[in-house]
């Protein structure tokens, strides 16, 4: 759907794939078919709906320019990694129930370029989360973050650079941060460890290249972000900290709102978060906790904040908002 920023209107409507309800698979109740958010470029978007498959639309029209069906595999609790785009690819992690794998699609065509399979020791293989591509040394990595393993790859071949393994975490959702020359990520359920990896290695980097490491309060679901030299992330239940993004310290924990599933947000020395009852928080960035204001929908939201101008875009259960000064 595309719907005017200005006032909300409907421009345009159009069915990409259709899911019937007799043969979908099950989701989590935090979850749907149609979890990835869209990456808009050079006037195109592209749509990805996990198990559907992929699709390339017209931003202006809506008119679908290609779509790809035919990297089917089995999802557990419906769909959740987003696309990145690296040149003229598409590149998400398909993590499954089984032969979890990072595809590469052409931009122009839809057509498969390269598909890597992941392995690692853990039994459970499904996760969710979204690549990151970061330079190291001047040569572009990705990396992405499946059930039991990190992979950093060369974005255009495909082929990996290093990785690390984390044993039998899965389920993973946060998207990794690059800050401080460091890679930070989130191990997954049912335990989650933040970790921070040097990414200069090569190979199997698991006893090697881990810089710290954060056993409590670690995100299963939200996104951390990185301030200058502060990292922020936020526990699924709520509780907020800051920590030093060189060493791992902790400055602060704080409770900043309820059970929370949206990644946080910085903007202007400050950070948004939304819980799942709909009420938002702003918490300013630094090494003191302060609360800034809050905003409460009172509508279920599971979705993270995302922007428009200077305003923020929200979704709940029932409704699109635009929220900002006018």
């Amino acid at each position: 759907m595309a719907v005017d920023a200005a006032d909300g209107k409907l421009i345009w409507n159009e069915e990409v794939f259709l899911q019937k309800a007799a043969d979908a698979p099950k989701i989590h109740k935090k979850n749907s078919h149609a979890s990835p958010t869209i990456v808009f470029s050079e006037g195109q978007l592209i749509a990805h709906f996990g198990h559907r498959g992929s699709a390339c639309l017209d931003a202006g029209s809506g008119s679908i320019l290609w779509r790809n069906s035919e990297l089917k595999y089995a999802p557990v609790h419906g769909n959740g990694g987003s696309p990145v785009i690296v040149d003229d690819l598409v590149i998400f992690n398909a993590d499954a129930a089984s032969d979890p794998a990072v595809i590469a699609l052409s931009k122009k065509t839809g057509k498969l370029q390269w598909k890597f399979a992941r392995q690692s020791g853990a039994q459970r293989k499904f996760s969710f989360s979204t690549p990151l591509l970061i330079e190291v040394d001047g040569k572009r990595q990705l990396i992405t973050p499946g059930s039991g393993v990190v992979n950093a790859l060369d974005p255009v071949s495909g082929v990996e650079i290093w990785r690390f393994n984390y044993d039998q975490g899965y389920s993973v959702v946060p998207r990794p941060i690059f800050t401080q020359g460091l890679v930070v990520l989130s191990t997954g359920y049912d335990s989650p460890r933040a970790l921070a990896i040097r990414p200069d290695g090569k190979g199997d980097v698991t006893a090697t290249h881990l810089a710290w490491e954060i056993t409590k309060r670690a995100p299963h679901n939200p996104s951390m972000v990185a301030v200058g030299d502060l990292l922020y992330m936020v526990a699924d239940n709520g509780v907020m900290s800051c920590v030093e993004a060189k060493s791992g310290e902790v400055v602060w924990e704080e409770r900043a709102c309820g059970p929370i599933s949206a990644s946080l947000l910085h903007a202007g020395g400050k950070i948004y978060l939304q819980d799942e009852a709909g009420l938002g928080v702003v918490v300013k960035a630094g090494r003191m906790f302060q609360i800034i204001s809050k905003n409460d929908l009172k509508e279920r939201s599971l979705a993270s904040v995302s922007v428009c101008d200077q305003h923020l875009i929200i979704r709940t259960l029932e409704h699109l908002y635009r929220i900002g000064t006018r």
